[in-house]
């Protein structure tokens, strides 16, 4: 087969297409900027017109997926309605879907793939943050909490939804693929009760660590 030609943007668009893909097939340490090349069916050094490494592609592909990642996540709060512990728990099963639907994108949005990336992935994960604890927020007054736990309570959710999705995309759910939600919702109640626990000064039957 004869090498492709494409119009401005168009290889833009195909090689961060290509890369999502094998992301997906082989995690982000398996993937390399020849490797993206080959599948588009451009030369090893078309990609350099439009990213200047391997790093640059994930970057672009990290804001990609944060992106529609944030508007998933927003889709399924829906202003918090019908109620704030609803929509956290959508919100919840909204992330696990996403990592499944995409995991090249996931990878690439929390994986670690240099420090050229960074600047553009922080803003766009403090974007995801910033929106979680605003949702901690609401589920705080909603028990007549007081809100100064939420960033603490967003970061364990954070963490928590992270791990479970990251243990999901090994294949440590692939037998019971609705285990994962469960596992994840029931960890989240368990959070957001330790915090409506510690607001009302009620000592923890297990002490922290």
């Amino acid at each position: 087969l004869g090498r492709r030609s494409y119009h401005h943007g168009r290889l833009r668009e195909a090689l961060l297409t290509a890369a999502r893909a094998l992301i997906s097939e082989r995690g982000l340490a398996g993937f390399t900027l020849a490797e993206a090349a080959k599948r588009v069916g451009v030369t090893g050094a078309a990609p350099y017109r439009h990213f200047a490494d391997r790093d640059a592609l994930v970057a672009a592909l990290a804001q990609d997926g944060f992106t529609h990642f944030n508007a998933q996540l927003g889709r399924a709060w829906d202003g918090g309605k019908p109620d704030p512990v609803a929509a956290l728990r959508r919100r919840c099963e909204a992330y696990l879907d996403f990592a499944r639907a995409e995991p090249g994108l996931y990878r690439a949005m929390f994986g670690d793939a240099g420090p050229a990336r960074r600047p553009t992935e922080n803003a766009a994960a403090r974007t995801t943050f910033e929106d979680l604890v605003r949702s901690t927020v609401e589920v705080l007054r909603y028990f007549h909490a007081p809100e100064g736990d939420a960033e603490t309570l967003g970061v364990q959710i954070w963490a928590m939804s992270h791990g479970v999705a990251d243990l999901m995309l090994g294949g440590h759910f692939s037998d019971r693929p609705d285990e994962a939600f469960h596992v994840l919702g029931a960890g989240v109640a368990a959070l957001v009760e330790g915090a409506l626990r510690a607001s009302l000064g009620v000592k923890p039957v297990f002490p922290a660590f």
